[in-house]
């Protein structure tokens, strides 16, 4: 892994990372779940299979937390070959959770009767 860029959006983070190995050896890491348990724990997983493939292009899952900000989420991870024979790895962590959604800068306000 050689380059890294980070976008935050209002309800989600956007990684870009361009890595050095071929397109077929990240798929692989991303979709197989003997390999994505290496760094992807099913624990972490909602549902362990995925919610949606586009086979060696991009694979979903949906993740859920035990802590803000991101209760309930969907990470979807994107591979495309990148121009020195590495990939493109584009991950995107979005929001799902509507509890947080509404007003996510500041701790949910409890109203008196």
């Amino acid at each position: 892994m050689n380059n890294a860029e980070t976008e935050e959006q209002k309800d989600g983070i956007e990684l870009e990372f361009d890595l050095d190995e071929p397109p077929q050896k990240v798929w692989r890491a991303i979709s197989i779940a003997e390999f994505r348990e290496n760094w992807l724990p099913k624990d972490a997983l909602a549902d362990a299979e995925a919610t949606t493939i586009t086979p060696g292009e991009a694979v979903r899952y949906r993740l859920r937390d035990d802590a803000p900000p991101f209760l309930e989420s969907t990470v979807t991870f994107t591979v495309a070959a990148n121009g020195t024979g590495g990939t493109c790895l584009r991950i995107l962590q979005k929001l799902t959770d509507a509890r947080l959604a509404a007003n996510s800068n500041s701790p949910p306000l409890m109203l008196a009767a």
